[in-house]
């Protein structure tokens, strides 16, 4: 693979203070394919990148970041997707290193790690902790540690976007993607970037507090299928935290005062038994998960094998035919078959 294989992917939103300089720095990199779906920007957003070189396509479904990714990765068919921010914070520079690992055959999708080069201003302290919340919740609940799952700069094989399955609208696209190539199994690897501050005259469209809580209620939502234990546990470990508290009261209430709450203790005994009931599901599905996730590595690994084995008994076929044509049809430059001898005069009298 080379550069004429990539597609770069940039979603905007009146982006018009950067995006040129963006398209400008890829293109000077040898990216002659770049793609940005323009989410309805009025500041002349999309005119700039065209007169920069790159595709453009408005955005036909919801604005949001999510929604424009998921339009992107349906317009183009090129074999390896560059998806990144047109607000100046990620590098043309770096996408040599975003790329190798895909064109060394060693990973499907590419994370670039912010975290590893940060400059002095890109990002304020709400903003870090928020990172490392969310970061440290994920490895917890999926149990991989990608370092920055909020990346906006990654690199992902056309194999792995077909792979996964896309819903989220704004931005918690990246948590989506990250959980959905832990859930497929695709081979994921995390590389070293400079993430640079958004220049002053560029506003952000990242709105902390509610961009934020979706990220946390995607992370959450997708352990339904992923992690099913933690998602169905963690509320069953409240209930069942809950209607013991509950049923403490009731008790010492009792001993003490020799005062009976039957509502209260009705209510804590339904809290322990739905808690208990939560966790006995929680571990009964992740159970049929893991089985499942078992069941469709080893179809993998079978269909892997046949096309393997389909493949060599293509090659063999291809050289036993070879070398029949290069024996059997000897100095006939038609292919017939060569004709039987002509009988002898004794064979013609017999």
């Amino acid at each position: 693979m080379d550069y004429d294989d990539v597609c770069v992917l940039i979603p905007t939103l009146d982006e018009s203070e950067t995006i040129g300089p963006v398209v400008e720095s890829f293109a000077a990199e040898g990216f002659d394919d770049i793609l940005v779906i323009d989410g309805g920007s009025t500041d002349g957003t999309p005119s700039i990148a065209e007169e920069k070189g790159a595709r453009v396509v408005a955005q036909r479904g919801s604005k949001g970041k999510g929604q424009a990714l998921q339009e992107g990765f349906e317009r183009t068919d090129a074999p390896v997707v560059l998806m990144l921010d047109g607000d100046m914070t990620y590098r043309a520079e770096d996408a040599a290193t975003m790329l190798e690992p895909i064109f060394e055959g060693r990973a499907d999708h590419v994370i670039g790690d912010r975290f590893a080069d940060m400059e002095d201003g890109a990002m304020t302290r709400l903003n870090r902790f928020g990172n490392g919340v969310i970061n440290r919740a994920f490895s917890l609940i999926h149990g991989r540690d990608y370092g920055d799952i909020l990346s906006g700069y990654r690199a992902l094989t056309r194999e792995s976007i077909d792979r996964i399955s896309l819903t989220e609208d704004h931005f918690g696209i990246e948590t989506e993607m990250a959980v959905e190539c832990v859930k497929h199994n695709v081979r994921t690897e995390v590389v070293p970037i400079r993430y640079r501050a958004r220049p002053d005259d560029s506003e952000t469209n990242l709105r902390p507090f509610r961009d934020g809580a979706d990220i946390i209620l995607t992370l959450y939502k997708m352990a339904k299928t992923n992690n099913p234990l933690f998602y169905f546990g963690s509320v069953g470990a409240v209930s069942l935290v809950v209607g013991l508290v509950l049923g403490t009261y009731v008790a010492v209430e009792w001993i003490t005062a020799n005062t009976s709450h039957e509502v209260i203790a009705f209510l804590g005994g339904l809290a322990i038994i739905f808690g208990v009931q939560l966790l006995m599901f929680g571990v009964l599905s992740d159970m049929i998960v893991t089985v499942n996730r078992e069941q469709t590595r080893q179809l993998e690994d079978l269909t892997e094998r046949l096309s393997d084995d389909r493949a060599r008994g293509t090659a063999r076929v291809d050289e036993s035919g070879t070398g029949r044509d290069a024996g059997g049809t000897a100095g006939r430059a038609d292919g017939e078959r060569p004709s039987d001898p002509e009988p002898s005069a004794a064979e013609r009298q017999g």
